[in-house]
């Protein structure tokens, strides 16, 4: 075990706090970081029987950690700082979204799996202070697609904040500022690719509903049709007449632009899920280290 995982462990677990149960922490009831369907499985796996999480030992998510996430992003061949950043992400977000972001920022095959190549290319890198940050900023870029920002954004940011600082820190040889709790302020929710916005509905389902053509468009042209043989005979019935091709249309363009909105989110929503979404850090670096 490399030396320095016992005090990136020691970090993580400040961020995490102790038991909580948000209703918008899609990751539900969590302890010290480990969520109830991790603790599930780790006990079945031990021969156990479930239990709740509230009852995790010191042990138990000592080994947890080092199985489901050190090892997996392959902890103890990183570089330090690299280590720590990728580390911690791992545990807020999972192994393979957390390597995602590495591979991002290293310019390798985005496939969540951290093998030679990816891990080669990190070793190459020029300067690890560049690549923390950029691991990370795609990393906040994620989270800030997420429906759930707006509830634990700010615990976040200032978690990712303080993760940079340190993880550049040991990149450096240095100690780095203190960890700081996100707990109250939601740093310490789970940050879920499966929690990226996505429209209601998709483009698709706005056309065949009338808002872009299909039924609505069809069911006024009927009607339209069918007062055709009366146009300029009445002119309540030519009124009508002319409200439902400007109803035609209207239907028609808003349908348009509603395929539009929800294309344009779906691959925003699609560059979150890969990695290729980037966040600002200056200005949450900029009062980490105002704060520190």
């Amino acid at each position: 075990m490399k030396a320095n995982y016992n005090k990136a462990l020691k970090r993580v677990l400040v961020y995490e706090g102790g038991y909580s149960n948000h209703p918008d922490d899609t990751g539900g009831p969590t302890n010290q970081g480990i969520i109830q369907r991790v603790y599930d499985g780790y006990r079945k796996s031990k021969g156990q029987p479930t239990r709740s999480v509230r009852l995790l030992t010191d042990a138990e998510r000592n080994e947890i950690y080092r199985r489901q996430y050190a090892d997996k992003i392959r902890f103890d061949a990183l570089p330090a700082g690299v280590d720590f950043a990728v580390f911690d992400a791992a545990v807020n977000s999972g192994p393979s979204q957390s390597t995602k972001w590495l591979q991002r920022a290293v310019g390798v095959t985005a496939d969540g799996d951290l093998g030679e190549a990816t891990l080669a290319a990190v070793k190459a890198h020029p300067d690890h202070d560049a690549l923390i940050a950029d691991m990370c900023a795609r990393r906040l870029g994620m989270m800030q697609n997420l429906r759930n920002w707006g509830t634990f954004g700010d615990g976040w940011s200032k978690r990712v904040a303080n993760v940079v600082l340190t993880g550049q820190a040991w990149a450096m040889g240095s100690v780095g500022p203190q960890p700081i709790a996100v707990h109250e302020e939601g740093g310490d929710a789970k940050a879920v690719v499966s929690d990226v916005a996505l429209p209601s509905v998709s483009a698709e389902a706005g056309v065949q509903t009338g808002l872009g053509g299909g039924a609505g468009v069809t069911a006024v042209q009927t009607a339209q049709a069918q007062l055709q043989p009366l146009v300029g005979t009445n002119k309540t019935i030519d009124l009508i007449f002319t409200l439902l091709t400007v109803a035609t249309v209207v239907i028609a363009v808003g349908g348009a632009a509603w395929a539009l909105y929800a294309g344009r989110q779906r691959r925003k929503a699609e560059r979150a899920w890969s990695g290729e979404a980037v966040g600002d850090l200056s200005p949450l670096l900029s009062q980490a280290r105002a704060a520190a």
